[in-house]
C-alpha cells in the first residue's frame, strides 16, 4: 500500500502547536478554527485580510493529520498534493496583486482518486493495478477548478474500480487506500463509491470535494454521511480524463457542507469540452446557479412524494425522517403531490447488460489513451489474479471478468439494452412530471449507514438513485434527519438540465430544515 506523500515540515508538531492554542490560549489570540466554513466564510476572511489561502491549507493538513491518519483514523485522503503549499501561496500573491481570479480562488478541494490530474499525485482508481499511474493531462473539470483558483488538496478514497469489481464489495474499501469509516460510527459504512469524497467533507477536512456517479455513487455516500451532493445532467460536467465505468450514465459532481457551495463548485467545473461528446452538447453560455437562492425557493413548487424506491416502506424510522421531510417542503410553500407511483419494468436489467459492456469498452479507452501500466480490462484482471493476497483479500472481480466476456458496443445485445435503459427511465420521469405537473420528486436517499462487513459485503436496505441515474437526469441530495445519529438524505430529482430549479428547493429545504450537524470527532 502506498503511503501519503511526506510533507515538508512536520505536521504532527504542528498539530500539536495547534492544540496548544487551542486549550491553553498559548499562542496569544485563540487559534482559529474553519470547521463548517463555506466559501464565502472563507472568502470574507480573505478580504479582510484574516486569512489566507496557506493558512487554511495548513489548517486542513494538520486537521487530517490528526483525524484522518490517526486519532479516528477515517481514512478518506489516500494522497495529498505535496504542491498544494506552494499553490496557496502563489495565489495569496496573486490576490494581493489582482484580486481572486474565481469563485475558488485559494479554496481546498480534494478530488476522488479516479480523477486525472497532471501533477505530482497519482491517479489510480483505488487500485494496486494503477499505483504508478500519473496521468498525461488533467481531467477537463481539473483544469477548470484550477482557472478558477482551486487548489487541488489531495485525492480522496474510494470504492476501488468505483465499485465494479464485485457484488461482494464493501464500500469505501480499496487495495492502495484500505477501508474509509464513517465519521459519524466508525465501524459504520460510508457508502461508495465516492466514500472519501463525502467522509473528507462531512469530518471539515476540506472545503468541498468532487465524486463521481454511475449510479448512487455521489448521493449514497453525500446522504449516509450527512452533506450535500448533485449528480448533473449527464454531459453537463465534461467525462473527460476520468476512470470510467460507463457512458452512458458517468458524471462527477460537487459534495458540500452546504447546498450554496455545491452550487459554486459545480458552475466552476462547467465548461464545453470537444472532446466529450455530451459535454459538447451543452452551449458555453453560465449557468448561475446561485443567482436566486432564497429561503422562500419552496413557495408555488409541486413536489411529488415518490413512493416506489428501493426498500420504500420496510424501514420505520427512515420513513418518519422522510415524513418530516415532506411536511416541511409543505410548510415552506410547496403543493405535495402524494403518492407518486413509477414503474420501469426491465430498467434494472437493462442498466445491468450495458454497464458490463461499457465497462469493458470505456475502461480500455481510458487506460490505452491514458498510458497506464495495464493497458486492457484482461490485463487489470490477470494483475488482480497474480497479485490476489493484496488486491483481493476481501473480495473477488465477478464483476470484471463478466464484463471482459462481453463483445464490442455494435452487439444488437447492447444496442437493445441502451435503448431500452434510456427510453424506460426517462419517459417514467417525463410522463410523470407532465402528469402532475410537477417540479421535482422527493425521495429518501438513503437508510441509516450498515456496518462495515468484510465478509458478506454490502447491505444497502434504502435508495431511489437509479431511476435519475439510468436516465441521466440530475439528483441533488441534502440532509433530512437522523436515525440512531445516523444521517439521513432526501433527493430532489427532475428532468434533464433541471438542475437551477433543483438546487433553488434544495436550498429552501436546508434553510427550513437545517438538519445539518457535523460528527462529534
Amino acid at each position: 500500500m502506498r503511503m501519503k506523500p511526506l510533507r515538508a515540515r512536520s505536521r504532527v508538531g504542528a498539530f500539536l502547536t495547534a492544540l496548544v492554542c487551542l486549550t491553553l490560549s498559548a499562542c496569544g489570540e485563540p487559534a482559529a478554527d474553519y470547521r463548517e466554513a463555506t466559501i464565502v466564510d472563507l472568502h470574507d476572511a480573505m478580504n479582510r485580510d484574516e486569512l489566507t489561502s496557506e493558512a487554511l491549507v495548513n489548517w486542513y493538513l494538520d486537521r487530517i493529520e490528526a483525524i484522518d491518519g490517526s486519532g479516528p483514523a477515517l481514512n478518506s485522503v489516500i494522497e495529498l498534493n505535496p504542491d498544494a503549499l506552494d499553490i496557496a501561496r502563489s495565489l495569496d500573491d496573486e490576490w494581493q496583486v489582482a484580486g481572486p481570479r474565481g469563485p475558488l480562488h485559494g479554496i481546498p478541494v480534494v478530488l476522488k482518486a479516479n480523477i486525472d490530474t497532471a501533477d505530482r499525485m497519482h491517479t489510480t482508481a483505488g487500485s494496486l493495478a494503477l499505483a504508478d499511474h500519473i496521468a498525461p493531462a488533467d481531467a477537463f473539470l481539473v483544469s477548470r477548478l484550477r482557472d478558477a483558483g482551486a487548489v487541488i488538496l489531495g485525492k480522496a478514497n474510494l470504492s476501488e474500480w468505483a465499485n465494479y469489481r464485485s457484488n461482494m464489495s464493501s464500500s469505501g474499501w480499496s487495495s492502495i487506500g484500505g477501508q474509509t469509516r464513517n465519521p459519524y460510527d466508525t465501524q459504520r459504512n460510508p457508502c461508495g463509491s465516492s466514500s472519501g469524497s463525502a467522509v473528507a467533507v462531512a469530518a471539515n477536512l476540506t472545503t468541498v470535494a468532487v465524486g463521481t456517479e454511475t449510479d448512487g455513487s455521489i448521493v449514497c455516500p453525500s446522504g449516509i454521511n450527512g452533506i450535500v451532493g448533485i449528480k448533473p445532467t449527464l454531459g453537463l460536467v465534461s467525462r473527460n480524463g476520468i476512470v470510467p465505468i460507463a457512458h452512458s450514465q458517468d458524471t462527477a459532481g460537487p459534495m458540500a457542507r452546504t447546498v450554496r457551495d455545491a452550487a459554486i463548485l459545480l458552475e466552476a467545473m462547467l465548461g464545453t469540452d470537444s472532446e466529450d461528446p455530451a459535454s459538447a452538447a451543452f452551449p458555453e453560455t453560465p449557468r448561475n446557479y446561485t443567482a436566486n437562492l432564497a429561503a422562500d425557493g419552496l413557495a408555488g413548487r409541486r413536489i411529488g412524494v415518490l413512493r416506489s424506491y428501493w426498500g420504500a416502506g420496510d424501514h420505520a424510522k427512515v420513513e418518519t425522517v422522510f415524513t418530516q421531510a415532506i411536511e416541511t417542503v409543505a410548510a415552506a410553500g410547496a403543493e405535495i403531490v402524494d403518492p407518486i407511483k413509477i414503474e420501469t419494468p426491465g430498467m434494472w436489467q437493462a442498466e445491468s447488460e450495458v454497464l458490463d459492456y461499457e465497462f469493458k469498452a470505456d475502461l480500455n479507452r481510458y487506460l490505452e489513451k491514458s498510458q497506464a501500466s495495464v493497458g486492457s480490462l484482461a490485463e487489470v484482471i490477470e494483475f488482480n489474479s497474480a497479485n490476489a493476497d493484496t488486491v483481493m483479500p476481501i473480495f473477488g472481480q465477478e464483476l470484471m471478468i463478466a464484463a471482459n466476456q462481453k463483445g464490442p458496443l455494435t452487439d444488437e445485445e447492447y444496442l437493445e439494452a441502451a435503448a431500452a435503459a434510456k427510453r424506460i427511465s426517462r419517459e417514467a420521469i417525463e410522463k410523470t412530471l407532465a402528469k402532475h405537473k410537477l417540479d421535482a420528486l422527493i425521495a429518501p436517499t438513503n437508510g441509516p449507514a450498515w456496518m462495515t462487513d468484510h465478509v458478506n459485503g454490502d447491505n444497502f436496505q434504502v435508495g431511489s438513485s437509479s431511476l435519475a441515474a439510468v436516465a441521466g437526469y440530475p439528483n441533488v441530495t441534502v440532509p433530512a434527519g437522523f436515525v440512531s445519529g445516523l444521517p439521513i438524505g432526501v433527493s430532489f430529482m427532475g428532468p434533464a438540465n433541471s438542475e437551477k430549479t433543483l438546487i433553488e428547493i434544495a436550498y429552501a429545504f436546508e434553510q427550513a430544515s437545517n438538519a445539518r450537524k457535523p460528527p462529534e470527532l
